[in-house]
């Protein structure tokens, strides 16, 4: 009986450097209490914030711009919560 072991070489071959390539791509360790890295929270000044303000209220009801702009709020808290601020 032969022995088909040189037919699995090269594909653990291609899994080993896929395994390598896809892991080099990790910036950080998953564990989120060995030391997390909080995203920046952009400072908007009082005037940047009145005209958005202002250009909300000009938006449909239901517009899909104020959805994504409340989820972006959210997302501004926990960076600050991340923060410690």
């Amino acid at each position: 009986m032969m022995s088909n072991a040189r037919c699995w070489r090269p594909r653990l071959a291609a899994l080993a450097i896929a395994t390598s390539l896809l892991s080099g791509c990790a910036r950080g360790g998953s564990d989120l209490l060995s030391g997390a890295v909080c995203p920046p929270v952009v400072e908007y000044d009082q005037e940047v914030q009145a005209r958005a303000a202002e250009e909300i209220v000009l938006l449909p009801d239901r517009s899909a711009i104020a959805a994504m702009l409340a989820d972006y709020s959210v997302m501004r808290d926990q960076a600050r919560a991340c923060r410690g601020r």
